[in-house]
């Protein structure tokens, strides 16, 4: 199995480049169901879970041709509405056929989905919203059987226990593009993702306004043009880069990204000392010596976003002082906290709460990575850590880091990817 040998200590230098956002690109791909000519996306990585959500679309029809970052997707020849256990599981995001079946054919068959492993995320208000439009939902030995005989609009209460879904605000967002009359979402969740799905569904003929916002209006459309579309660039792995450039004493340019995005993980970086200098699609990232403590409270966009929780576990556990992080998104994501614990890290645990002591000084060792940013957080602490370190299962990067060896290599770090 793949695993990456890194060597620790060297300062990371120059610039490094943001790809399309991957929590983007996938559910516009599954909007791209929904029209009735080929779409035209650009700016995707190639990522595993991009690969996944082809094999998938492909699956039920879809003609795909990706390369160089574009992505074409033919949905004229679909004549399948099943997404099986076989493709589903290796990807939460799989999800998002579900509302985009549901718009194109009126039924859909999908496995209950999978992805990292950090705790249950259920799709109960995915349900309750397709519900809301007429939509039939039976659980028939894991698998989502939905039928609609018509859609109908209608204003949808879609807050649960942990507060807004993106994924739910999302997949009735597709779902109700072919709605009879006016949906209304609220308390609809405001991250970038779902403004910039509104924004390729506005393209395809959609109607709609208020995304970015807690209330999204929808107007449905009898039929949806396919259309062309640029991928932002991703929030977590331009934030990745400049925690990169803090935890090993730095100076990062993160290039082509998108700084309005990550104001409060910016903010946190500055208040522990850090330097950061932003531009127009730039952030400036520099450290010159062992930052300070801080409190996180991990919370919906725009708060601190769960996607970067570990990668600052990784930073602040070479800060000065006593650290503090509570995450309200999601259970049992301090995953990382055990593995950085071996590399010598100071970390308790109490339910959702973290306590970072602060350290000088990690030692590498053999580490094993739980999930996509538990991996990067522990890449991250190898990268300052004292020696050489190993990081075991890194197929959890290949779902959410494109060409992660290469960028970081070109900014001078020691890293090797081996069999």
């Amino acid at each position: 199995m793949e695993r990456f040998i890194i060597k620790g200590g060297r300062r990371l230098r120059g610039k490094v480049e943001i790809s399309g956002a991957k929590n983007s690109v996938l559910p516009i791909m599954a909007a791209a169901i929904i029209g009735d000519g080929p779409s035209e996306l650009t700016n995707v990585p190639d990522l595993a879970d991009v690969r996944t959500m082809m094999e998938l679309i492909t699956h039920l029809g879809a003609e795909v041709n990706f390369n160089r970052n574009r992505l074409i997707i033919d949905p004229t020849r679909i004549d399948r509405t099943d997404a099986p256990y076989e493709i589903v599981k290796k990807m939460r995001a799989s999800i998002y056929v579900l509302g985009g079946l549901i718009a194109r054919t009126r039924k859909a068959y999908v496995s209950l989905p999978g992805g990292c492993a950090i705790g249950p995320r259920p799709i109960d208000l995915h349900l309750k919203g397709i519900t809301e439009l007429g939509v039939r939902v039976d659980i028939i030995k894991g698998y989502i059987d939905a039928k609609a005989t018509r859609l109908r609009g209608k204003e949808i209460f879609l807050e649960g226990t942990k507060g807004t879904s993106v994924g739910a605000t999302i997949n009735v967002m597709l779902a109700a593009s072919k709605a009879k009359g006016r949906t209304v979402i609220y308390p609809a969740a405001c991250e970038p993702e779902v403004v910039e799905t509104a924004n390729f569904l506005r393209k395809m003929g959609v109607e709609i306004s208020g995304a970015g916002t807690p209330r999204i209006v929808i107007e449905g459309r009898r039929s949806l043009r396919g259309a062309k579309h640029r991928v932002i660039p991703d929030r977590i792995e331009a934030g990745t880069y400049a925690v990169a450039a803090a935890i090993t004493k730095g100076d990062i340019s993160v290039e082509r990204c998108r700084p309005d995005h990550l104001g409060v993980v910016l903010e946190k970086l500055k208040e522990i000392g850090a330097k950061v200098k932003v531009d127009k699609d730039r952030i400036r990232v520099r450290a010159d010596r062992r930052l300070g403590p801080t409190e996180i409270v991990v919370g919906p966009y725009p708060g601190f976003p769960t996607d970067m929780q570990a990668q600052f576990m990784a930073l602040l556990s070479l800060s000065k002082g006593t650290s503090v992080i509570v995450e309200t998104i999601f259970e049992n994501r301090f995953m990382q906290a055990v593995e950085l614990m071996r590399m010598g890290a100071k970390i308790s645990i109490e339910g959702n709460t973290a306590v970072i002591s602060g350290i000088r000084n990690l030692t590498g060792t053999k580490v094993m990575a739980s999930d996509l940013r538990a991996s990067a957080a522990l890449v991250l602490a190898g990268l300052a850590a004292k020696g050489t370190s190993e990081v075991h299962r890194i197929y959890h990067l290949d779902r959410g880091y494109d060409h992660f060896v290469e960028k970081l290599a070109g900014l001078g770090a020691e890293i090797e990817r081996v069999s």
